[in-house]
């Protein structure tokens, strides 16, 4: 029988690997079952949870008092869920207890991401863009340019979305600015196809993971995070094309 200081803990335990999983892109499927696994390693075999995407509540059929945690920021970070899903499993081997795995926990919360990871990223997201330009449209020739609007265009992003902490105007604008260089491209006769260029450009933008995650979530039954997905997926969407319906109505 569980001590109340311990039963407490195990729940902070849950709440915050929930947190963790959900704030940096873990589907609902994951997210219940390491809560429900670490929930029996933990000792707790009356666990009952309660997870959306905007917050978590968790406690057990004997103790009236729940403890809930909210969730206001998300993005994707396979690396941190990874991190979660390895301390899960030494609990349940009981190479960790419960302690331990709490202060494993806050120590992956408290991770920040390097200062050259900004910069990483948007090579990455560069190399990513002038690759299915290729894939996508054939054009060789501009795919330099879709080369440099896609790593523009995304460390526009990166930079937004730290600064006013709003996804979709960061999405609008770093759109609105694949656009215009497009067209910049085309204007000073650097590059052919505007189209081209934006259909590359806009691709490390598109909420792939989001969409994902809600189909996921809705085959596994979980009716309220799979359309709060798909709804976010569908705004991130509405966010780039407007921005690029923008650009090229005043073209």
């Amino acid at each position: 029988m569980l001590t109340k200081r311990r039963q407490a803990l195990a729940l902070k335990t849950c709440l915050l690997a929930g947190r963790l999983l959900i704030e940096n892109g873990s589907n609902m499927e994951r997210v219940n079952d390491t809560l429900s696994r670490m929930a029996q390693s933990a000792g707790l075999h009356d666990f009952q949870a309660f997870t959306t995407v905007t917050g978590i509540v968790v406690g057990t059929i004997n103790d009236p008092h729940a403890q809930v945690i909210t969730i206001r920021h998300r993005k994707n970070n396979l690396s941190k869920i990874a991190e979660v899903n390895e301390v899960s499993r030494e609990l349940a081997r009981r190479k960790i207890d419960v302690p331990q795995a709490f202060a494993k926990l806050k120590k992956i919360d408290r991770q920040k991401m390097p200062r050259w990871q900004n910069w990483y990223e948007s090579f990455a997201a560069a190399i990513l863009s002038g690759a299915l330009m290729i894939v996508f449209t054939g054009n060789v020739s501009d795919s330099w340019a879709g080369f440099l609007a896609g790593g523009i265009g995304y460390a526009a992003f990166s930079y937004l979305l730290r600064k006013f902490k709003i996804q979709y105007l960061g999405e609008f604008c770093s759109s609105l600015i694949i656009g215009i260089l497009a067209v910049i491209f085309v204007k000073m006769h650097l590059a052919n196809n505007i189209n081209d260029i934006i259909i590359g450009a806009v691709m490390p933008l598109v909420p792939g993971v989001p969409l994902t995650n809600a189909a996921r979530d809705l085959v596994s039954g979980n009716l309220i995070s799979g359309p709060t997905r798909g709804i976010e997926a569908i705004l991130t969407a509405v966010s780039i094309g407007s921005a690029i319906v923008i650009v090229l109505h005043f073209n």
